[in-house]
């Protein structure tokens, strides 16, 4: 097989690799949200969250991972718009921002 197509099937299975892991990361982003949300008693709004920033950082055992920022809207009144944000080390949440309260979450 000539060099240039297995680039080219390296490349696209490099691309389908992180389009799975951003996939999986965003849901445990939204689930922890919801969760979040729930036992608060605030209101996740557009039931989402967006991507915010994307860099390179470290876990606790030296792994190079992916540090992931997502934002979400949510409501205390159900008049009102607040911003919050949830940060993930690859799939695992490591802190959940909520307007004037950081929620540290150690394991």
């Amino acid at each position: 097989m000539p060099t240039f197509e297995l680039s080219v099937i390296c490349l696209l299975a490099l691309v389908a690799w992180f389009w799975l892991d951003t996939l999986r990361a965003r849901e445990a982003g939204i689930a922890a949200t919801r969760a979040l949300c729930l036992g608060r008693g605030l209101q996740l709004l557009d039931d989402t969250v967006a991507s915010e920033s994307l860099r390179l950082a470290r876990d606790d055992d030296g792994k190079v991972r992916f540090r992931r920022v997502y934002a979400f809207e949510y409501s205390d009144t159900g008049d009102n718009r607040r911003h919050g944000s949830v940060t993930l080390l690859g799939s695992r949440v490591i802190m959940l921002d909520v307007t004037e309260r950081v929620l540290e979450l150690v394991k």
